[in-house]
């Protein structure tokens, strides 16, 4: 389908190990098809409404679409894919194909981010056809039934949700379920496998280290974790979406709603993983603390903006009941990452990306910024190997 609000689309390939540079980028989306069941792409966005979490679906594994391209204000992202930039992203260990979008001019910035959002997801339901007839090498099957067969089934297994905290701050700082503005959500019980099938995507375009990017929705660690666990140390019972809003009203309703739902479901424990940091992190304490005061045992994942130093103080909130937390690295940290033989996109815009400045791109075509800067550096819900540890 021809989308006339774009101008110029520009395609290239960049494989593991090669001195390429891609920047600023947007976002990263697994190419899939679905071969049986319903909800084909993105319902809600780029196909017809469908409900997700049922069926087979065949997966170029190894393979991503990622987003490229100037919108307004800071700008997303750095990927390397060799050296020492290589090891601090997932994404240097994909083949990318690079899609660099340009719409007409005199587009509003929030259609701007649609076009590009919307553009990058439907290249990867195009590529994710090439998948459709082939045979695959692996077969992994994701499967919970209803809350009451599951705690039947292992009724002496502690019950454990994951509340998965997602960016909902306004342009560029958005999530999307089913393609509804979590902003306007009250937190949402899903069946886990909703999220694996694309039920949620990415519009967060501003801190890159730990966006939780469309590609790391549709494979999210903790679901993975959890899933692996299930029915051996744990029983999961799901994924509740909450959104991290900017008033505090908005604050008050979801973290309560949140611990609400996790006390009517009968938690055990919970799992919450946040998104972004600063602002977010009072959601985060909130939720624990309601939480952890209800009896409930409550594990954080967050990451840390601790300064070039590592010393600062390293969330925005503090809390005695936060007694469990997994740390995804320090925000603020410094590397240097070497001059690329080729960039997809523009090298400049590092001056403009968080974690950039004005001469972070030196003579030789070296950057130096923080891991702020690099896509998936500090992950949130533990999609990298990058914590960081007090000796």
């Amino acid at each position: 389908m021809e989308d006339t609000r774009i101008k110029e689309i520009k395609l290239d390939i960049a494989r593991p190990g090669e001195k390429v540079r891609i920047i600023p980028v947007k976002d990263v989306i697994e190419p899939r098809v679905k071969i049986e069941g319903d909800g084909n792409g993105f319902p809600g966005v780029t196909t017809k409404m469908a409900q997700l979490g049922e069926g087979k679906v065949n997966i170029l594994y190894g393979a991503a679409i990622v987003t490229i391209g100037d919108i307004v204000g800071f700008q997303e992202g750095v990927i390397d894919m060799w050296d020492e930039g290589a090891k601090w992203t997932p994404f240097s260990k994909t083949y990318n194909l690079v899609v660099d979008i340009t719409p007409i001019e005199g587009l509003d910035p929030h259609t701007h981010e649609t076009v590009v959002r919307s553009a990058g997801l439907r290249a990867a339901e195009l590529v994710g056809e090439a998948g459709r007839e082939v045979e695959p090498d692996e077969v992994l099957t994701y499967e919970i039934g209803s809350m009451a067969e599951e705690i039947a089934k292992y009724p002496n297994l502690p019950k454990v949700l994951y509340v998965e905290m997602l960016i909902s701050q306004g342009l560029l700082h958005d999530g999307y379920i089913y393609g509804v503005n979590s902003q306007k959500i009250l937190p949402t019980l899903l069946h886990p496998n909703e999220e694996l099938d694309g039920a949620v995507i990415s519009g967060n375009c501003v801190a890159a280290c730990d966006k939780i990017t469309t590609y790391q929705h549709q494979n999210n660690s903790v679901i993975l974790d959890l899933y692996a666990q299930h029915g051996k140390t744990l029983n999961f019972l799901g994924v509740i979406l909450t959104p991290e809003l900017t008033t505090l009203e908005g604050k008050f309703r979801t973290c309560d709603y949140t611990a609400k739902l996790c006390k009517m479901l009968g938690a055990d424990g919970v799992i919450v993983s946040e998104e972004g940091y600063g602002n977010p992190d009072s959601d985060l304490l909130m939720i624990c603390k309601r939480l952890e005061n209800a009896g409930i045992k409550t594990v954080l994942i967050t990451d840390e903006c601790s300064g070039w130093d590592g010393m600062s103080q390293p969330l925005a909130d503090t809390a005695k009941e936060a007694v469990a937390v997994v740390s995804g690295g320090n925000v603020s940290h410094v590397v240097t990452l070497p001059p690329a033989d080729r960039v997809i996109g523009n090298a400049e815009a590092i001056a403009t990306l968080a974690g950039g400045w004005d001469g972070a791109l030196l003579e030789d075509g070296t950057l130096m910024c923080e891991l702020n800067a690099v896509i998936g550096s500090t992950s949130e819900i533990g999609y990298h190997n990058c914590t960081a540890k007090l000796y």
